[in-house]
């Protein structure tokens, strides 16, 4: 249902922009207040985009690719570049193109096309490289809970191609490299936890050092002669017996553990070592490293909290007071691992279950740049971890459609600079002419490293409108381009370059702001805002959220609403704007903004897939959706609200990380006298039922797959509901609610409250 929503915003491009015109001038842009910002999923899936088998033609002074905004002169074979106006001509094998026979880059539908380019020759034969995976596990774990991750991992090796290559590494108080290619005998090299090793003392300790790479090719590029690669790394077909019989003979960790202390766990080191032995191997190569883990690191770099029990893990609290001693520390060592990564092109995959912290927050850096896949559950035999981690493996339409090794490269037109990226990326410091003075998120550059992406992969590209040159971009031109280069490597090896060229208007807002509001959208700008809010929240000192987003919605609401001075009652807002104040509402009461409750893994967590997802999942993070079940009507949506509560009704609320099916009152009652088995109770069995139908759906579409809550009114789960609905009936006003309703017990204000203080700010004189 949102993907046919979606399907139609996004079109074959892919790309939303929060403004689809944009005004002349720096000056007038920074009046806009949200940020020109373009949302684009780089590789999403689309029938209509036309794969052409050969490499593109590139503009020789900008780089950019031919595409069906370039001027053609037929007769002279010349082609102008929209970017920067050089005249190119078209090499000898386009000489039969004419008027009536286009090149499939040039018809003016296919706005986004995709190339398949040829394997780099350094491969030998231009071989496909196949995927690679290395498993770390956890054995600090009670023995159930050990049980349920090896099982897991049993049937992922069971679910991979069989050319794929595969290699495991257990840790606990030490770090095991298990050597697959010696199936005689279990053969294990063990690296201490409790110091930090450089990948010079990994390779020595492994026999892939110095002396042992003579004999191979030369440079790491070319990695190790398959003889070494065999020892570690081999095709699933060929181990798989071999690690499911480790598997099984693999116990928790034996190490002694003192009463009232936690396991010692070395996980920093252990994913130094993986890194370490993928970066020998088989740099440049897509790679994943599948970490799954069971609790905080306690033992070498990457620590985040003692072994002593009496010392709780860091909470919001002493972040902001500066009182985690372990935090910064962590956060710099998984920065050493991010950066070794992206260089290798490898990806740092996080499957965190446990009931305490197991220090997301720390890893966020490494999961984010390498663009890896994050899913944190209470225990590895919920369902939450089991689907999800099978779904990574999995082949046909569920497939996450899992790439590698991409990059992005953005040219726009003269006069537009970009600033920077939010999302699962790492700059690759390209500096050039479109590059602006001031960053964000990722910045400082035009091409970024997108180690690991898939098909629902979204990124945040910001732009400013340069303030010296001409100051009117626009007169020479009226349109302006934005091209979207993505190189990547896809599940069968093969590498494919998509081209997306976005063409859009520049407008003079200081004459007429109508184009200007017409060209505003306001979903995708709620999520920029968010993005943006989390990102000033983790780097920037005392950050208040709440106070930044309110002044930024006064300002918008007083720069394009209607209203007389001091009059609030008068203030109208455009149809264009309407929604935008209550995105804007939730955003404040989210888990983004009200981290309150939360532990840093959890909003580390939320926040990591609030800057990847597209943008329709991300506003179902914000302002989550609600349908209601009666007998009076089919399924519809229904407010946000506490008064769609009703004792006949049931509620299926879509909260993306959470889905709660809530029963009202009455239907709990009939439902527990057993009416839906009698057969004269055919439509309350029916009522019943289609609400859970459409909870699966929704499940089984979404990755990280979210937690199912069946609940009844007044229940203790309830409060999963309760907690993001407006609440219009509190303890103060219950005696205006309805019969059968609900109360939510809280001295937040409601949206008309939010409303009414807003209406009031913005005609303020």
């Amino acid at each position: 249902m949102a993907e046919t929503a979606n399907t139609d915003l996004e079109g074959i491009d892919g790309v939303r922009m929060t403004w689809n015109v944009w005004p002349h001038s720096k000056a007038e842009a920074s009046k806009c207040v949200i940020p020109l910002a373009a949302c684009i999923s780089p590789i999403r899936r689309h029938a209509d985009i036309p794969t052409l088998p050969y490499a593109p033609l590139r503009c020789r002074t900008c780089s950019a690719a031919l595409n069906a905004y370039a001027q053609v002169d037929f007769t002279a074979k010349l082609w102008i570049c929209p970017f920067c106006y050089q005249r190119n001509h078209f090499p000898p094998h386009y000489h039969v193109i004419s008027e009536t026979n286009l090149p499939g880059e040039l018809y003016p539908q296919y706005t986004t096309v995709e190339y398949t380019l040829p394997p780099p020759v350094a491969n030998g034969e231009g071989l496909v490289d196949p995927p690679v995976f290395v498993f770390v596990l956890d054995t600090c774990m009670i023995e159930e809970e050990l049980d349920f991750a090896k099982s897991a991992l049993k049937q992922a090796i069971g679910l991979l191609p069989e050319n794929a290559l595969v290699g495991f590494v257990s840790f606990g108080t030490q770090a095991h490299v298990h050597e697959l290619g010696f199936s005689e005998m279990s053969k294990v090299f063990v690296f201490k936890g409790d110091k930090e090793i450089s990948k010079d003392q990994i390779l020595d300790q492994l026999g892939l050092g110095g002396s042992s790479r003579r004999g191979g090719s030369k440079g790491p590029q070319n990695g190790f002669p398959s003889s070494v690669l065999n020892r570690f790394l081999l095709p699933a077909s060929e181990c798989e017996f071999t690690l499911n019989s480790l598997l099984d003979e693999l116990q928790s960790d034996q190490w002694p553990v003192k009463p009232g202390h936690r396991s010692q766990r070395c996980t920093g080191v252990a994913l130094s070592v993986a890194a370490g032995l993928l970066g020998a191997c088989l740099p440049g190569t897509g790679a994943r490293i599948v970490a799954l883990i069971g609790g905080p690191c306690t033992e070498g770099p990457g620590t985040i909290v003692s072994k002593d029990l009496s010392d709780p893990v860091r909470s919001h609290k002493d972040l902001d007071k500066d009182a985690a001693p372990y935090y910064k520390k962590a956060v710099k060592f998984y920065d050493s691992i991010a950066k070794q990564l992206v260089t290798q092109g490898h990806v740092l995959d996080l499957f965190a279950s446990a009931l305490d912290q197991v220090g997301v927050a720390e890893m966020k850096v490494a999961v984010e740049r390498t663009g890896g896949l994050v899913v944190l559950s209470e225990s590895f035999g919920h369902s939450v971890f089991k689907d999800s981690f099978k779904r990574v493996f999995e082949d046909g339409d569920q497939a996450l459609g899992l790439c590698f090794n991409g990059t992005l490269e953005i040219c726009c037109s003269q006069d537009i600079k970009i600033q920077g990226a939010i999302g699962p990326c790492s700059s690759l410091e390209k500096k050039g002419a479109s590059v602006a003075d001031t960053v964000i998120g990722e910045g400082n550059t035009s091409a970024w490293r997108l180690c690991g992406l898939d098909k629902t992969t979204c990124l945040t590209i910001f732009f400013d409108i340069s303030s010296s040159g001409s100051n009117t971009p626009g007169a020479a031109n009226p349109q302006f381009y934005l091209q979207f280069l993505t190189s990547y490597q896809n599940p069968e090896g093969q590498t494919l370059l998509r081209v997306t060229t976005v063409c859009r208007q520049w407008i003079d807002s200081a004459v007429s702001s109508e184009e200007l509001v017409q060209g505003f959208d306001q979903e995708t700008a709620a999520v920029v805002m968010a993005r943006l809010a989390s990102l000033k929240m983790e780097s920037e000192e005392g950050f208040d959220a709440t106070r930044w987003l309110d002044r930024n919605l006064i300002r918008l609401c007083s720069k394009f609403g209607d209203y007389r001075k001091d009059d609030p009652a008068s203030f109208t807002l455009n149809p264009y704007f309407s929604l935008f104040p209550q995105f804007i509402f939730n955003l404040r009461r989210s888990q983004f903004v009200q981290v309150f409750n939360n532990s840093p893994d959890e909003t580390a967590y939320f926040c990591m897939l609030l800057n990847r997802e597209n943008i329709s999942n991300a506003t179902v993070m914000i302002q989550p959706s609600l349908t209601t079940y009666s007998f009076n009507s089919p399924a519809e949506p229904a407010l946000l609200d506490v008064a769609s509560i009703a004792a006949d009704r049931i509620l299926l609320l879509d909260a993306y990380f959470s889905v709660v099916v809530f029963h009202g009152m009455t239907i709990a009652q009939w439902r527990n006298m057993g009416y839906h088995h009698q057969p004269e109770h055919q439509a309350f069995a029916e009522l019943l039922q289609a609400p859970q139908e459409d909870s699966q759906m929704i499940v089984r579409e979404r990755f990280p797959v979210p937690r199912l809550v069946v609940c009844d009114q007044h229940g203790s789960q309830a409060r999963f509901l309760l907690a993001k609905l407006n609440p219009s009936a509190t303890y103060n006003n219950a005696n205006e609610m309805s019969t059968g309703s609900d109360v939510i017990f809280t001295d937040d204000v409601s949206l008309q409250v939010f409303f009414e203080h807003l209406q009031k700010l913005v005609v303020q004189s």
